[in-house]
């Protein structure tokens, strides 16, 4: 047995001993991870974020520099929260009550943000809880999110509205050559349908395998990439 952490840690970061990482995570410097905050493998963390009591966070999330994250926030696998992006957790902030005494945390009720497989985050967008980022949903920088996003949406602006969809790969996708309802991703090829559920899209079919181009031959001079954000 050994006591050596399977996570990375930078000095300055601030990590509570309740806290569990996930294997290959990496937390930068002056970040802190509250207590009871549960990070999933291979997980970054940036300088300066802040990730708060009991936030949930699946595999492969990439938290950039001096992003908040507040509780009860629930990240699945894959998302992405951009510099400076703000969680919040509460439907009517207040210092004080109405009688000016200090609030205490039973005198209000935490409500969260919840991001989807693959969605991501833009720099200082502010997601209002409680909503809901759906699945691969990309919310632009700068953006003030107030009502749930739905799967593959592209959304911008304050408050946000949808501009367009975006696929797995990011790229905004482009009408189906059919006619129908259908969408394609000009990066990838996959196509996409509408989800009568969600509002949003939903992956029809991807590219086999034969029709996949080949990966580009690695380079000699490979190098340690930097596992911290650098926005």
């Amino acid at each position: 047995m050994t006591d050596t952490p399977s996570y990375r840690v930078a000095p300055g970061a601030d990590i509570s001993d309740d806290a569990i990482i996930g294997d290959g995570s990496a937390i930068w410097h002056l970040a802190q991870v509250r207590e009871g905050a549960r990070l999933g493998a291979g997980c970054i963390i940036g300088r300066g974020a802040y990730i708060g009591s009991g936030v949930e966070m699946g595999d492969g999330c990439k938290v950039q520099n001096y992003a908040l994250v507040y509780e009860p926030a629930k990240l699945a696998e894959g998302v992405f929260v951009g510099p400076a992006a703000v969680f919040t957790n509460d439907h009517f902030p207040r210092a004080v009550n109405p009688d000016l005494t200090p609030k205490s945390a039973s005198d209000w009720e935490a409500v969260g943000v919840t991001c989807e497989t693959g969605a991501s985050i833009g720099a200082r967008a502010v997601c209002v809880a409680p909503v809901t980022i759906g699945a691969w949903a990309m919310v632009a920088a700068g953006a003030t999110v107030v009502k749930d996003v739905p799967p593959h949406a592209l959304v911008a602006g304050v408050p946000a509205r949808r501009l367009g969809w975006v696929g797995r790969s990011g790229e905004k996708l482009v009408p189906a050559s059919d006619g129908t309802e259908a969408w394609t991703c000009p990066a990838s090829g996959e196509l996409y349908l509408p989800d009568e559920t969600t509002g949003g899209l939903r992956l029809a079919s991807a590219p086999s395998a034969a029709d996949a181009q080949p990966a580009a031959p690695a380079t000699a001079d490979l190098h340690d990439e930097q596992d911290g954000p650098t926005a």
